[in-house]
């Protein structure tokens, strides 16, 4: 049987070449909004986050129609940190978009969904997109990512995907950059025409690979997946199983199926073939489970989502403020908040530790790990993260380390600091490529050379310097790496901090805190450039005398304090510290808050 009727799509690229924009317009013109609908921009994008950062992180599902066909659209996340999201969605498609930006061209991410696209053998569409961008290459473009599909070992079908240039801002399309039309309809044409129909036998037993799971209060873990084989009716019993464990067993009754219908979910009573469905009745469905037919129990094959690189401790917090700002501040709600979260995300590990109030939690790297810190607290959780460090991996008694591939792209004149920076941080540079005023960098670098560069990469460049990195390869250990030159400037005492201390103390470096702050003894305040811990006594006021000494008693001269985001803070604590993370402050400490303790300790360390 052939679905005529549906096309299955995802869209993949690199963060920021206009995926959730572009989409946008796919739904408007598909006639998903009304005349006169107001629609927010980047509507797919429904989490506060993603919205305030510009960025997709959950794959999400929307349906549009063109000319009595129904197209499932499905908008993936574009940053490498949540690759994991795309490899486990591609399962449910039968073709793709692959966006690029054209004046960017291909970029890692770019690469690395291609090559798992290309592996499950899914027709490509090449889709060029931003083309009213001045600087703009649309012909060395096209060429590049040409060489993209050559290097991943495209098929000849595959190296004739066809190209269509447009505008996703505007809605516009064509099959050359001179002749584009007034709206998207070429795109939706060579959606159509190229992307093959699902294929399947709707007679055979159910067959259904989970590849999504979201969580409702009232019908509890919902499924989304595609029929692959046969139909599915509410009311009817399911087994499930697994491939990588076979351990996975059960029965259940399917309650309900939604179909996506626009933004919407449709409640319907059956399903067929190529369909993309959510489904609710199963109890402890898992991503990577097989739903089908108890009378033939067979399960469909699920790639093994990449490992995860880096990890952290999450622990409670036991600062001098703690349970002050927080609603859920004990280990038992911090673990059962940690392993919900792996229901949802398939590239996230959580193990408990020897220690019940911490626990290790891995992921795909720095930002994939500050989302899920920065939803916790948002949910009023309290606890503390300490400095995040890479997994190393350990093979015929060699010490492995993970490497990223690092691209980039930088005015000529600050490509000297970028290149004397990676020296430090034993980058090897791969490749050099100039484009117009502009070079294009390639580093292969250990995961932990890049802690704590990112916000110093956009200092060196003046904010004008393009970044991305991608997981490469685990390779031999690189040895030490001093990623942080300065030190901390550590607090003595408890209290507010005043004007006059704040004063005195912004000599040694730059400060944290501004006046009316409270901290405590053992909290870290500011930066010192000199590389070593300093305490600071930020508290200190003003010794009232009855002489006005002239000059000095005229208003305080204070810095403007640094405010650090949470990633800034992740990338700058070091071994022995902690960043305390609540609903309303994140605070940076010493592990040890006793002055006179971690001088003891400094010295036996010594």
């Amino acid at each position: 049987m052939e679905r005529t009727d549906l096309r299955n799509i995802a869209i993949i690229a690199h963060v920021d070449h206009g995926k959730t924009t572009l989409v946008d317009e796919i739904l408007k013109q598909g006639g998903t909004f009304r005349e006169n609908q107001q629609v927010q921009d980047r509507v797919m994008d429904s989490n506060d986050i993603e919205r305030e950062r510009g960025i997709t992180i959950l794959a999400k599902n929307a349906s549009t129609v063109y000319k009595d066909t129904k197209i499932n659209i499905i908008d993936t996340p574009g940053h490498a940190d949540f690759g994991g999201e795309v490899e486990r969605v591609l399962k449910m498609v039968d073709g793709v978009l692959l966006l690029v930006d054209s004046a960017e061209g291909p970029m890692p991410q770019t690469r690395f969904v291609l090559e798992k696209a290309l592996l499950l053998d899914l027709a490509v569409v090449i889709v060029v997109n931003k083309v009213d961008k001045p600087d703009a290459r649309l012909k060395e473009v096209v060429d590049e990512v040409l060489e993209l599909l050559m290097d991943l070992g495209a098929t000849d079908e595959q190296l004739d995907s066809p190209v269509i240039f447009c505008s996703g801002r505007n809605g516009t399309a064509g099959y050359s950059p001179e002749a584009l039309t007034e709206n998207l309809e070429p795109l939706f044409d060579t959606i159509v025409n190229y992307i093959k129909p699902p294929v399947g036998d709707d007679t055979a037993p159910l067959g259904v690979l989970v590849s999504s799971v979201d969580y409702s209060e009232y019908v509890g873990r919902i499924a989304v997946g595609r029929i692959t084989s046969g139909t599915m009716k509410v009311n009817t019993e399911v087994a499930v199983c697994d491939y990588h464990n076979p351990d996975v067993k059960g029965k259940a009754k399917i309650t309900a199926i939604y179909q996506y219908d626009g933004l919407k979910k449709t409640a319907v009573n059956s399903a067929t073939v190529g369909d993309v469905v959510a489904f609710s009745g199963i109890e402890d469905i898992n991503i990577g489970n097989t739903v089908c037919d108890p009378t033939a129990i067979v399960p469909i094959p699920f790639v093994k989502i990449s490992e995860p690189t880096i990890e952290m401790t999450f622990s409670v917090n036991d600062s001098p403020f703690c349970g002050k700002e927080g609603k859920f501040v004990t280990s038992r709600q911090i673990r059962d908040r940690l392993y919900k979260e792996l229901l949802k995300d398939v590239s996230l590990h959580v193990e408990d530790t020897p220690n019940a109030d911490s626990f290790r939690v891995m992921g795909r790297g720095e930002m994939h790990l500050s989302i899920l810190i920065e939803n916790m607290r948002r949910e009023n959780y309290e606890f503390q993260v300490g400095a995040p460090k890479v997994l190393f991996k350990e093979e015929n008694g060699q010490k492995l380390e993970p490497y990223e591939e690092f691209v980039v792209d930088v005015p000529e004149e600050y490509m000297g600091s970028v290149m004397e920076k990676m020296g430090y941080r034993k980058g090897e540079l791969q490749s050099m490529t100039k484009k117009g005023n502009r070079m294009e960098l390639k580093f292969i670098i250990p995961s932990r050379g890049l802690f704590g560069y990112r916000s110093e990469f956009l200092t060196d460049t003046h904010g004008e310097g393009i970044q991305s990195a991608v997981f490469h390869s685990y390779g031999e250990y690189k040895g030490d790496i001093s990623n942080r030159k300065v030190g901390s400037l550590v607090s003595f005492e408890t209290g507010d901090a005043l004007a006059y201390g704040i004063n005195n103390a912004q000599e040694r470096g730059t400060m944290f805190i501004e006046p009316g702050v409270k901290v405590y003894a053992g909290m870290v305040v500011g930066s010192n450039p000199k590389g070593e811990d300093l305490t600071v006594n930020v508290c200190k006021a003003k010794h009232l005398t009855n002489t006005r000494a002239s000059g000095s008693d005229d208003a305080l001269r204070l810095i403007p304090p640094r405010k650090m985001s949470l990633e800034e803070c992740l990338e700058f604590i070091s071994d022995d510290e902690l960043l305390e993370v609540t609903p309303k402050n994140i605070r940076i400490r010493k592990k040890i808050l006793d002055h006179s303790q971690r001088m003891r300790m400094a010295s036996k360390n010594k």
